[in-house]
């Protein structure tokens, strides 16, 4: 079980985040962001099967600054009322709090970074252009083509489907031919693969992803 605590941007602004910790000493910590649902209930689950597996994972309310107490569910008026909120929310706002978030992780030792959907690019971006993080996972992020010109400074891996409907395949080849510095895996899944809770939820890829993300931050986190 994990607990809601309040962190505060370098702009001043307040927002929620959920933690969940290890029953033992920490391995490190994670900052897991969100899909466009908010930290919902499957987003609370992620963190509390990183926390199992060893690290204080740490999830911010990122749509706080839009609306707070943002938690949606996966049918057709929560992905239009996501879409929306993302309209809502500056990404230099989304930024700032992801850091603020990090900043906040490394009192747990070495950071990593995962994030899904929304969070996915917001991964990416953090491995390029934020600090203090040792290691960076996205998956399936929808912006990480637009921003792929953009060097990672750590250790970064990028999960996508290919039947995912809103990521062509044109995209994930845009994002290969200019990170070949960034491992690119491939599944024959869907968008949103990894999440229980989806109908385009895919067992074999998740654990496969999984497995490869485990051990990247098991590489560089602990």
């Amino acid at each position: 079980m994990g607990q809601t605590i309040t962190l505060k941007a370098k702009d001043g602004h307040s927002f929620s985040a959920y933690r969940a910790d290890p029953a033992g000493a920490a391995k490190g910590a994670l900052v897991v962001i969100q899909e466009i649902f908010g930290v919902n209930h499957h987003i609370r689950n992620v963190c509390d099967r990183f926390a199992a597996l060893g690290y204080v994972a740490v999830a911010p309310a990122l749509f706080d600054r839009a609306q707070r107490g943002v938690e949606l569910g996966y049918d057709q008026a929560s992905m239009t009322a996501g879409r929306e909120l993302i309209g809502k929310v500056p990404w230099d706002g989304i930024l700032a709090d992801t850091q603020a978030a990090i900043d906040y992780a490394k009192e747990f030792g070495k950071v990593g970074i995962v994030g899904y959907c929304l969070g996915g690019s917001v991964a990416f971006l953090a491995a390029t252009r934020l600090d203090g993080i040792a290691a960076a996972v996205g998956y399936y992020g929808g912006r990480v083509a637009a921003s792929a010109d953009e060097k990672p400074k750590v250790p970064t891996i990028l999960h996508f489907g290919d039947k995912d409907q809103g990521i062509p395949m044109s995209d994930v080849e845009k994002i290969k031919a200019a990170r070949p510095d960034v491992p690119i895996y491939i599944y024959a899944a869907g968008h949103g693969f990894v999440c229980d809770e989806r109908p385009s939820y895919d067992e074999t890829a998740a654990k496969v992803a999984l497995g490869r993300t485990l051990e990247h931050f098991g590489k560089y986190v602990g």
